[in-house]
Order: structure tokens, then sequence, then C-alpha cells
């Protein structure tokens, strides 16, 4: 069973998407495991403070390093766990980083940060891995551990339930996926493209192989230089 903790100020917001769909599931089967823990119930004045003003001035409010280390003690100390802390300035979360997380050994425990963000000296202190999902800022780390618990839990076994499917999927070869088509076999004057009605498995695999390419150099140049370096294309 993969263990995941979520550490958060708003724990009224997991499960969510987590909890529905093959993840939802897959939870029910104990295939994976969540508990959530809110941060808020570490502080000891009866407002519940978990935040204080930046030293050095400026805007906003940083969550206190006494109350997140508190936290942290809570469900750190019975498990050595894999500590993602979900921030702007983090390594760009991917496809690679997804694989790498979903077959780590270890516990995943979520950070959750609010307002301008957690004193960094609890950060070190824990040795936190700072995680991002792109070049855009969110209210907190909610949604991002959300996203990457998604992309993540699905690759275990047992979650998708053909799991070759995994293989095809766009990043997994370095390509963006192909198009997908289904019934009605026309729509809309729209037709099927005839190959894939053609039975040949050769000929389907190669014009998937043809679109791939084609959708990534078009769509996301950057992927394709890269494949074309990791492949000795020219």
């Amino acid at each position: 069973m993969r263990k995941v903790t979520i550490l958060t100020l708003f724990p009224e917001m997991f499960p969510g998407p987590l909890g529905h769909s093959l993840l939802g599931k897959a939870l029910e089967k104990k295939v994976w495991q969540l508990d959530v823990v809110d941060i808020r119930s570490f502080a000891e004045d009866k407002h519940q403070t978990v935040d204080d003003t930046c030293f050095g001035g400026g805007p906003g409010m940083v969550m206190r390093p006494d109350i997140i280390d508190k936290a942290l003690s809570s469900v750190m100390e019975k498990d050595k766990a894999r500590l993602i802390h979900l921030t702007p300035r983090g390594q760009v979360f991917g496809q690679r980083l997804a694989q790498e997380v979903a077959f780590s050994p270890l516990p995943l425990v979520f950070l959750c940060g609010r307002y301008e963000g957690i004193d960094q000296r609890v950060l070190d202190e824990w040795q936190a891995e700072d995680v991002s999902l792109g070049d855009f800022v969110l209210t907190g780390g909610e949604l991002a551990a959300m996203t990457i618990l998604d992309a993540t839990l699905r690759l275990i076994p047992g979650v998708i339930g053909d799991e070759t499917s995994l293989e095809e999927e766009s990043f997994s070869t370095g390509l963006l996926e192909y198009p997908h088509y289904t019934r009605p076999r026309v729509w809309k004057g729209y037709e099927v493209p005839e190959v894939l009605l053609s039975g040949h498995h050769e000929k389907i695999q190669a014009w998937r192989q043809e679109q791939a390419i084609k959708i990534t150099q078009e769509r996301r140049p950057d992927l394709w230089n890269l494949y074309i370096q990791q492949h000795h294309l020219t």
C-alpha cells in the first residue's frame, strides 16, 4: 500500500477529486492510503495562530517554523518519508519526476503552504524537496498536491485497468500522444483516418508515430529537440 500524508490548513479539501474515479476506487481497495493532518491543530493559542509577519518587512504573513515543525514531527518520526513542499520556487514537476515519485519506496508527505510561504529554517531542518507545477502562483499548495498525486498514483500497479496504455501516453516516450478516434465512423462530415480501419497493425503503428512526431514538432519544439538529442537523430 502506498502511504500518502497531507499537511494542510484546509483538511476539508481532501480527498477531493482524489476520492473519485480510478484513484477513488484504488483508495477504497487500499492500493493507497491517505492521511490528512490539520496544521492548525498544532497551534497553542486560543486563536490557533499559525503565521506571523515577515522579518525584514514586506506584505503578507509567513507560516511559523515551530508550528510546522510540530506538524512534521507528528508524521515523520514514525516513518522515514519523502517530504515534498509545494512552492513556485521548486523544480518543475513532469512525467519523469512522477515516475520517480510513484516508485519511490518511501511514504510520501506533502507540505502545503499558504500566505507568503513557510519559514525557510524548518524547510532546511527537514530537508524538504521543493516542487512546482510551473511558472505561476496558486493560493496554496493543496491543488498542486492533488495534481501531483493524480499524475503519480495512476502509475502504481492496480490503479489503471489497462497498464499498457501508460506506455503510449504523452511524455512517456518523449513525444506528445497521437490523436484518438472512436465511433461513429463519420461525424459531422469528419471521417476517421482510413489507416485506422485497415486492421494493418504495422501501418497503424507507423501512422501513430508520424502523428506523435508531427504534433510534438508543432506544439512543443522544446520536447522535439530533446527527443532528437536523446535518440541521436538529425
